[in-house]
């Protein structure tokens, strides 16, 4: 098989050859033929996840020691299957999902992989992921049926939309004046705002720096949109929410749309963050409680979610958000453009080019 691996954390992916894996017991050979970049790969790319307060995680911590193989956001075909794999046949198209838990534990056994309390194998991230023509699944339980979805947007559900919804179903109950504040129109926010339509959310307001973002914000059915740049950005947003912010869901999370969100938030309001630019918080404890602020940390999604997912795209209920397809030789750009901001929605690899 071909792959695109880190060889040394900050240094350009590099082109591998390798022999390509025989599935065992009831693993699934995937042909991988797209495979989305997120923000996430950025991190791994780097090495660490930055805890803030000059702390940091580092990624080989987690089983992500080079040469490594990212990507987390895998749809292909069936070529393979081991000899207890069943419910698929070779040259079934599927996406993967890739948050895969130890499946022993107690949330694995609830159907919350994401939430492994030990020996979880997310894949391109604990294992070998999907910046490659060839990925082991351990179980066809986690192959989701797509069809008839767009391949690149496909791919992108197993990780943006999944983890956008799985934050929207966080939300507070809304009244008719609420509004719920999306920060950070990347590739999670803009999928965000397509979601939250879904659910019937109509008073979104879309915060980013970049006009650019905050235009694809508009197309996908944000109401309002906010350039947050300036010290009052916290009263601007109040503003546009006419006082009335029941929820910011932060995509970003660093200290800025940190303090964003949890600044504008109506007394009683909630906010969520699943973003992970990094830094740490720094709240006014007695303020928490005066202002009964409820404060959400939200991971990636379930099976389920996705499943979830997947049924509103095959429905046309869900609006793509903007994808850039991109040939998997590209696979190193990729990851400097998304570092650099020049992305817009998702950058997704195609990998049916590439000779296996």
């Amino acid at each position: 098989m071909i792959s695109y691996e880190i060889v040394e954390h900050g240094k350009p992916l590099q082109k591998a050859v390798r022999e390509t894996p025989r599935p065992q017991g009831t693993e699934v050979l995937m042909r991988v033929t797209r495979s989305g970049v997120c923000h996430s790969d950025v991190h791994i790319w780097e090495g660490y996840f930055d805890l803030g307060g000059g702390k940091r995680f580092y990624v080989k911590e987690r089983g992500c020691v080079p040469p490594f193989i990212m990507g987390h956001e895998p749809f292909g075909v069936v070529e393979a299957l081991g000899p207890r794999a069943k419910g698929v046949k070779v040259g079934q198209k599927r996406l993967v999902f890739p948050w895969i838990g130890c499946g022993k534990c107690e949330v694995c056994k609830a159907g919350r992989d994401n939430y492994c309390l030990s020996g979880r194998r997310f894949l391109g991230v604990d294992r070998a992921g999907a910046y490659a023509t060839h990925l082991l699944v351990p179980h066809p339980k986690y192959l989701v049926d797509a069809g008839g979805i767009d391949e690149s947007f496909a791919a992108t559900l197993a990780c943006s939309a999944v983890t956008a919804y799985s934050a929207t179903k966080k939300l507070p109950k809304l009244g008719p004046k609420d509004w719920v504040a999306v920060i950070g129109c990347g590739g999670l926010g803009l999928i965000g705002v397509s979601v939250l339509r879904t659910q019937g959310v109509k008073n979104i307001v879309a915060c980013d720096i970049d006009p650019s973002k905050l235009a694809a914000a508009a197309k996908l059915g944000a109401k309002k949109t906010l350039e947050t740049g300036g010290a009052d950005a916290v009263q601007r947003l109040q503003a546009a929410a006419a006082n009335h912010l029941a929820c910011a869901i932060d995509f970003v999370g660093m200290p800025a749309t940190a303090a964003l969100g949890m600044g504008a938030i109506k007394k009683g309001g909630r906010y969520v963050i699943c973003g992970l630019m990094g830094g740490e918080l720094v709240y006014s404890l007695p303020m928490l409680v005066q202002r009964a602020m409820t404060v959400v940390g939200s991971h990636v999604g379930n099976l389920q979610e996705l499943k979830e997912v997947v049924a509103l795209a095959k429905k046309g209920k869900l609006k793509p958000a903007p994808v850039e397809t991109r040939p998997a030789s590209q696979a190193a750009r990729a990851i400097g453009d998304l570092k650099a901001g020049k992305v817009t929605g998702r950058v997704v690899l195609d990998f049916e080019a590439v000779a296996a």
